[in-house]
């Protein structure tokens, strides 16, 4: 997987995901959302190559099917997974990686976000946490997910000396975490 550029995908066990909505949705039906939503933006990666990173055997399966390269980063949470993620597509060749979260079920097309220099980053629509973000890999990025990442991702690129390029967009913007982000996907698009 040589080139340019590529989107890497952390995917969180379909077992394990979208605990918040247990209110709402069954286990199986949690499990089957969040399978379609990573299904979703793996195709929005068009034409880039994607890469999955997991720690559960079933969602690389899974994503072995979809096409994607799937890397295996067990117990090192969300960052050191993405870490880990970017430090191997490097080590293939990759200059840039578009980190999109796998719950973006408005999501378009990802592959013009990796032209930009420096880093790119588009938040949720609550301007906290951070749904894509787009970096070189020959920096060592520290990536900071969790409540106010946000800022911490901006802080970073300041951090490095690198451009920081801010980009609203409503359909990358909506992220299914809650109940009420559920039902505003299907408000905003019903199809979806």
């Amino acid at each position: 997987m040589l080139g340019a550029a590529a989107v890497l995908i952390p995917v969180k066990a379909f077992t394990a995901a979208k605990r918040r909505l247990s209110g709402s949705l069954t286990p199986h039906e949690r499990a089957a959302l969040a399978r379609r939503m990573a299904a979703h933006v793996i195709s929005c990666a068009t034409p880039l190559p994607v890469a999955v990173v997991c720690d559960d055997p079933e969602v690389a399966a899974w994503a072995a099917l979809q096409g994607a390269l799937v890397l295996s980063e067990p117990g090192k949470g969300l960052n050191g997974a993405v870490a880990a993620g970017v430090s191997q597509l490097r080590e293939r060749g990759i200059a840039r990686v578009v980190v999109a979260h796998s719950d973006l079920p408005l999501a378009g097309s990802l592959s013009a976000l990796a032209d930009a220099d420096g880093v790119t980053i588009i938040s949720d629509r609550h301007g906290q946490g951070t749904n894509v973000l787009v970096v070189p890999t020959d920096v060592e990025f520290r990536f900071a997910y969790g409540d106010g990442s946000f800022h911490r991702h901006c802080a970073e690129a300041e951090r490095l000396g690198l451009a920081l390029n801010v980009v609203h967009d409503a359909s990358l913007a909506l992220d299914v975490d809650t109940p009420q982000d559920l039902l505003d996907a299907l408000t905003i698009h019903p199809g979806t």
